[in-house]
């Protein structure tokens, strides 16, 4: 089973964006490290959501944010592991447009928003050009 570690307060920090920028998706990349089949996640770090047509069911990193991101995890030690984002009003799986977008190797948590709450969340990677999903396992504070 692949599973994504990820620290308390990063979790906490990626529902309570979730939840501020509901309609809308909310976006960011997680922090953190590769070991084996296993991520671990320190920081969340947040971004704009550059998709302002249609922010509501999609979001886009800008690659600026993608290399601001990277600057701070070395700075850290760490690297980009993954991508957070919100379904408002949609289940926690990933969609068609999320499939066509997603790199091999990446964990992406999905975050389901309904009616201003964040309900529930999973993780998934892509492995074959398929979702799998991943345990979560919450650590630290």
């Amino acid at each position: 089973m692949r599973i994504l570690r990820i620290r308390k307060r990063a979790l906490d920090k990626i529902l309570n964006l979730a939840e501020r920028d509901y309609p809308n998706e909310t976006c960011g990349l997680m922090l953190g490290k590769f070991e084996g089949d296993e991520k671990i996640v320190f920081g969340a770090y947040e971004t704009k959501n550059a998709n302002q047509e249609r922010a509501r069911d999609r979001y886009e990193i800008d690659p600026r944010d993608y290399l601001k991101a990277e600057e701070k995890a070395r700075e850290f030690g760490l690297e980009i592991v993954g991508v957070y984002h919100s379904h408002p009003d949609h289940p926690d799986r990933p969609s068609e447009f999320d499939l066509k977008r997603a790199f091999e190797g990446y964990s992406y948590l999905i975050v389901s928003v309904q009616n201003g709450k964040a309900l529930s969340y999973r993780s998934w990677t892509l492995v074959d050009g398929k979702f799998l999903e991943e345990e979560v396992v919450i650590f630290g504070f």
